[in-house]
């Protein structure tokens, strides 16, 4: 885990739900369970500020740091899928994204990283379709100043074949049961009333299952194979997120509590 990744689930985790912004001392509270010394997370902080997704923001306890309209979208879209709130419907269309040049190298690995983050897969090196649109592509073709072409379309064809071409969904699969067992073992033995151990253990389950996102696409059912192993790995995470919820929430809350210097005479 980066201080960069760390901040990010921070703020879409914890920070969103309690005002959307903290200061740097609050923030290397926070961080400090999971092994970062501050200069790692004043490093981090600006860095991400420099790269649009957070702001200076003047708070009571002093200047702090709130994410950008743009990392608030970015965080939603993250969040409606690691927490699967947004509409499970497919109309049995796809979002298809037709690149109008082939950009370079270094753009293209950016654009590819990005298009995949968003639930985007690949048919071709200019062709790329999603279940359903993102309200970031345009944003993200932008910044890489690529033209494309965006419509909905049916597929004439197996759509269940159409994106185990798009998506390697065995690969997937067999990750998705990886993950399961890898984190069962190391999260089981927990204890949940160590408000700290909860918070640090919490992240870093949900970093691990933040990786799926560049991955998975959220495909509807019906798309999927038998017996989909990503289905018992959701319920896993949420079952472990729920245990660790209410020493993560104390953890969290004092370390956002003001930190009041006392004089003595």
């Amino acid at each position: 885990m980066r201080a960069r990744s760390a901040l990010f689930d921070v703020y879409g985790g914890h920070l969103r739900e309690r005002g959307g912004a903290a200061t740097i001392a609050a923030l290397v509270r926070l961080l400090e369970p999971l092994g970062f010394a501050a200069p790692a997370v004043r490093t981090a902080v600006s860095r991400t500020v420099r790269q649009g997704w957070l702001q200076p923001s003047r708070l009571p306890d002093g200047p702090g740091y709130a994410m950008t309209p743009r990392g608030e979208r970015r965080l939603d879209e993250a969040a409606a899928r690691i927490y699967r709130t947004g509409p499970s419907t497919w109309d049995g269309r796809w979002h298809v994204v037709v690149l109008e040049e082939i950009p370079g190298r270094d753009s293209r690995d950016h654009l590819t990283s990005e298009l995949q983050l968003l639930g985007y897969g690949a048919l071709g090196p200019v062709t790329w379709i999603a279940p359903r649109p993102s309200p970031e592509l345009a944003d993200v073709l932008a910044a890489e100043e690529v033209p494309a072409r965006t419509f909905h379309g049916s597929h004439d064809g197996g759509d269940a074949e159409l994106a185990a071409k798009a998506w390697d969904l065995a690969e997937l699969g067999r990750d998705y049961a990886g993950f399961v067992a890898h984190w069962h073992e190391q999260v089981s033995v927990v204890d949940e009333t160590d408000d700290a151990a909860a918070f640090a253990a919490s992240q870093q389950l949900l970093h691990a299952w933040r990786k799926f996102l560049f991955r998975d696409p959220g495909l509807p059912a019906e798309l999927l194979p038998p017996d989909w192993p990503g289905h018992a790995a959701a319920s896993f995470f949420d079952e472990q997120t729920l245990r660790l919820a209410p020493g993560t929430s104390r953890f969290v809350d004092e370390c956002l509590r003001p930190v009041r210097n006392v004089s003595t005479a």
